[in-house]
């Protein structure tokens, strides 16, 4: 009987992968499927464990939404709320003419950012698919948007300061953009709680759930599980990216909503297994709703395309919308993530898909074989 180590086995053979750890929850009350295979490191000197640790990238997101949803529910703000009060900074913002215009040829926003334009990925910041009109680089060179280096980012204030400098766009609630909401969000949260995002999400969502190696660096004295991060090389080889004492040692001067947690596959299983249990013991059913329903006009979907190859977009992660494959069950939530990793959820069925590897992707789309192959066994088992 084929299982999820006969899938994942061949790309380590193949040096496609150094390793990997897989888990598949079917949604029948037994234990998940996990899989875990080749090495932590290229050397091949550091078995792959289970509770490995990884880079989880752009897997962040979904977390942020999650405490964005909280702070909803405790009252703290509503989704139709400006942001102003909290992000002074983006109280008055600037929009391009056209997606192609100058960075100094500006017009003022037509009305103030809310938090659902940041849920949404509607604000007017983010990567367009367009990566080279001119007011995507400012997010590279000032924001440091770029592959994370999270110790090399400026904290907060500072990095909400530039934001505000740079203009948007497009104007908010018109058009879908990637990434940079979900760190302005994580700013949001932080400066609503009163304290700092890794003590907000630790405390409301890491502890109750019980997700011991989920944060902003590696836990201490954990490094020995922590995974090594890689690239592909033009020798058709890896590059090395980030060593386990590398840029996750210490906690950041600007905690990433977007992108800035390591995690293991059972953590976050816990925090999936919390999405399909309607939110309790953090949310409400409905928050859940909110956060995993389209929230995408056609014309948005088409433009993201890139991204999101037709589907649609939720809190924080994807939602399918189109059966465009055998794994695509209309809403199916979750996300992938820049370093290699992959999460999902389908409500309809109750299962949970999760694929933590240590190699870059090399664009946002389409998604790596691996990916895929992950993907194709859980939609047939």
């Amino acid at each position: 009987m084929t299982g999820l180590t006969d899938i994942l086995q061949p790309y380590v053979d193949d040096g496609t992968l150094p390793g990997a750890v897989a888990l598949v929850d079917r949604g029948d009350g037994q234990e998940p499927e996990v899989a875990a295979v080749g090495s932590a490191d290229a050397g091949g000197e550091a078995p792959m464990v289970r509770d490995s640790i990884f880079r989880m990238a752009s897997l962040t997101k979904p977390v942020t939404a999650a405490a964005v949803m909280m702070l909803v529910e405790d009252g703290r703000f509503a989704l139709t709320d400006a942001v102003t009060p909290w992000l002074p900074e983006i109280a008055a913002p600037r929009v391009v003419r056209t997606p192609g215009s100058p960075v100094d040829d500006v017009v003022p926003a037509k009305r103030p950012v809310t938090v659902a334009d940041l849920m949404t990925f509607r604000a007017g910041w983010g990567f367009p698919s367009d990566f080279s009109l001119p007011a995507v680089a400012p997010l590279f060179g000032e924001l440091r948007q770029g592959p994370a280096r999270p110790q090399e980012v400026a904290g907060p204030d500072e990095w909400m300061a530039a934001l505000g400098r740079i203009p948007m766009l497009y104007q908010p609630g018109e058009a879908w953009l990637y990434n940079t909401c979900s760190d302005v969000l994580g700013v949001l949260i932080a400066r609503v709680a009163g304290c700092s995002l890794p003590e907000f999400l630790a405390e409301r969502i890491f502890e109750p759930l019980d997700m011991p190696d989920t944060g902003f660096a590696v836990p201490a004295g954990q490094s020995g599980r922590f995974t090594h991060s890689y690239r592909a090389g033009a020798d058709g080889g890896l590059d090395l990216v980030d060593a386990p004492d590398g840029q996750w040692s210490a906690v950041p001067a600007f905690p990433s909503g977007a992108g800035g947690l390591v995690s293991t596959a059972d953590d976050y299983h816990r925090f999936a297994r919390m999405l399909l249990e309607e939110g309790g013991p953090l949310l409400s059913s409905d928050a859940v709703r909110r956060m995993t329903t389209d929230w995408l006009t056609p014309a948005q979907r088409a433009g993201a395309a890139l991204f999101l190859e037709g589907q649609g977009w939720g809190f924080g992660g994807s939602v399918d919308v189109t059966p465009a494959e055998p794994w695509n069950v209309p809403g199916r939530y979750g996300w992938l993530g820049g370093t290699g990793t992959a999460a999902h959820i389908v409500p309809s069925t109750g299962s949970v898909t999760i694929l933590l590897t240590q190699r870059e992707l090399t664009g946002p789309s389409p998604a790596p074989e691996t990916m895929r192959a992950v993907w194709a066994y859980a939609a047939a088992s």
